[in-house]
C-alpha cells in the first residue's frame, strides 16, 4: 500500500472529507487529494511533505510519524541510492558528441555563390549595348507643331446699372439647417409670415426676400444660419428663444 492509499484510507476511516481534513490542518484541498494520489511533487520537497503527513496523521488521531516513514521509504531522497539520484541529475548519462560538419560542403557553396556572381556579371555587361540600340530604334523623331498664338479673350463687365438690378432682385437670402438638434421656427419674409414649425435635425430651409427676414429659433445653439452665403455665428444657447431680422 502506498503512502497516498494509506492517507486517504485513514481519512476516510475518521468520516473527514477533504474540505473538512483541509479546514482542519490550513492545507489546500487541491494538495490534499495530489497526496492521497501519491503524489508529493507540489509539497515543496520532503521537508514540508513530512510537516503536512504529521499535521494531518495528528488530526487524524495517530502517531505523528505514521504516514513519515512511509513517505521515507517511497519518496525520501535520503533513502534512495546514490545512483539513482545521479540519473535523476543526469551525471550518468552518455554525453552524445556533436557532429563536425565537413569542409566540403562549404567549400560546395562557395564554388556555387562565385558562379552565379560571374554570370550575373556577365549578363549585366551585355545589357547596356542593347538597351541603347533599341532606344534609337523605337524613340520617335519629333514633329515640329506650328504653334498658335492665343488672342486674350476680353469679359464683359457688369454696368452699375445691371449690379443694382441683380442685387435688387435677391437682397436677402437666408438658409436655416439644423446640424445639432431641432428647433421650433417661425419665419416671416417682407413682412409675410412664411412658415411656421418644426425644424429636425437634418432639415435644411432657404429662404429669400426683396427688403427683409425676420426669424424667430426656439433652439438656436442647434442651428447653423447662413445670411447672404455667409455663415453666422450661433444666434444663441441652449433652449434659448432668438428673434432677428435680417436686411
Amino acid at each position: 500500500m502506498s503512502t497516498g492509499t494509506e492517507l486517504r484510507d485513514r481519512r476516510e476511516s475518521a468520516g473527514l472529507s477533504i474540505e473538512k481534513l483541509s479546514a482542519l490542518t490550513s492545507i489546500r484541498m487541491g494538495l490534499i487529494s495530489e497526496m492521497e494520489s501519491n503524489n508529493f511533487t507540489h509539497c515543496g520537497g520532503d521537508t514540508y511533505a513530512r510537516g503536512h503527513l504529521k499535521n494531518i496523521a495528528m488530526r487524524l488521531g495517530l502517531e505523528a510519524d505514521h504516514f513519515v516513514e512511509m513517505y521515507n521509504a517511497e519518496h525520501s531522497l535520503d533513502s534512495r541510492g546514490i545512483h539513482d539520484l545521479l540519473v535523476e541529475n543526469s551525471v550518468t548519462s552518455i554525453p552524445h558528441e556533436k557532429k563536425k560538419l565537413s569542409w566540403k560542403t562549404p567549400a560546395i557553396i562557395s564554388v556555387v555563390i562565385l558562379l552565379t556572381i560571374g554570370v550575373v556579371q556577365i549578363v549585366m555587361s551585355n545589357q547596356p549595348s542593347e538597351m541603347k540600340v533599341s532606344a534609337v530604334k523605337e524613340s520617335p523623331l519629333p514633329s515640329a507643331k506650328p504653334s498658335v498664338a492665343q488672342t486674350p479673350t476680353i469679359e464683359p463687365t457688369a454696368t452699375p446699372e445691371q449690379s443694382q438690378a441683380a442685387a435688387k432682385s435677391e437682397s436677402v437670402s437666408l438658409t436655416l439647417s439644423a446640424t445639432r438638434g431641432n428647433s421650433f421656427f417661425n419665419v416671416v419674409v417682407d413682412g409675410k409670415s412664411v412658415v411656421k414649425g418644426s425644424l429636425f435635425q437634418g432639415d435644411e430651409k432657404s429662404y429669400q426676400g426683396k427688403t427683409s427676414i425676420s426669424l424667430y429659433l426656439s433652439n438656436p445653439a442647434g442651428v447653423d444660419v447662413t445670411h447672404n452665403g455667409k455663415l453666422l455665428p450661433p444666434l444663441g444657447g441652449q433652449n434659448e428663444e432668438v428673434r432677428r431680422t435680417f436686411r
